[in-house]
């Protein structure tokens, strides 16, 4: 039988062919209406109607929303009220047709985070996680209490056991300290991810996200708009009303899937 050489140029092709098939798909919006320009390398795409004009472009993709940069502008004489939920994303197939939600005829509309909201969540998602640890540690306790009463009383009746008797509790203790340990680690373990995921959250929706304000007229604001994912969409159609009317002011974008493939890194 012929032996095959295993050399390292062919097991770096290998490895990259298997990352490559597991690569993870990121999100690609492109805008493909409006006066569409490039800005810092960026596509960036401009509405208007009744004096408010909506500038956007993609950010990122963030957890379980794509995120796109928008600022609006007041050129009305009066001050508007704007707000991040207002805005509300059509789901479009390959012919920009509208998809409709599973197993009904009703039309695929999502409306975007409203951060005030979120930030309200996450803030009780993190009293719940303290609360949660805090029984953790008294069942932790509870079960140590009771592992170390076990553990005196075999002791204390060593005289009257055999040694593979002796041998047997010795075990079994040990390995109930090395388990409630071990608890106590994933417990402290989950919280910590658990927080460190809410930390970054509420920075997110405080400081990055689009607040619900007042513009004054002649001026704008800015900020990220966090829209949920909808993965069978081949377009989104943004939608924003306008105050006078409230009719929607609308952008396009082309909404594509990519792999992220690994690179070999340049020396």
């Amino acid at each position: 039988m012929k032996r095959i050489t295993y050399t390292p140029t062919l097991v770096l092709l290998a490895l990259l062919s298997l990352l490559s098939g597991c690569a993870p798909s990121v999100y690609q919006l492109r805008p493909v209406s409006g006066d569409v320009i490039t800005l810092d390398g960026r596509p960036v795409t401009k509405a208007e109607k009744d004096g408010i004009v909506v500038v956007a472009s993609y950010e990122k993709q963030d957890m379980d929303y794509v995120v796109l940069d928008v600022e609006v502008k007041n050129k009305t004489d009066e001050p508007i009220e704007v707000n991040p939920a207002d805005f509300s994303v059509y789901a479009l197939g390959s012919h920009q047709d509208t998809l409709t939600r599973p197993n009904t005829s009703r039309p695929y509309i999502r409306s975007a985070a409203d951060p005030t909201y979120e930030a309200d969540m996450v803030a009780r998602n993190q009293l719940r996680e303290e609360k949660r640890l805090k029984r953790a540690k008294v069942i932790n306790t509870v079960l140590m209490v009771a592992v170390v009463a076990s553990d005196v009383a075999s002791t204390t009746s060593r005289r009257n056991q055999t040694y593979d008797r002796w041998v047997t509790n010795r075990t079994s203790h040990n390995a109930a300290y090395q388990a409630i340990q071990l608890k106590r680690m994933i417990d402290y373990g989950s919280f910590a991810d658990k927080m460190q995921r809410y930390d970054y959250e509420a920075y997110r929706w405080k400081q990055l996200a689009l607040k619900a304000t007042t513009v004054p007229a002649g001026e704008s604001v800015r900020g990220f708009v966090y829209l949920p994912k909808t993965q069978e969409a081949a377009y989104l159609l943004l939608n924003y009303p306008t105050p006078a009317d409230g009719e929607k002011l609308s952008l396009l974008f082309e909404q594509r899937q990519e792999k992220v493939t690994p690179q070999r890194r340049r020396r």
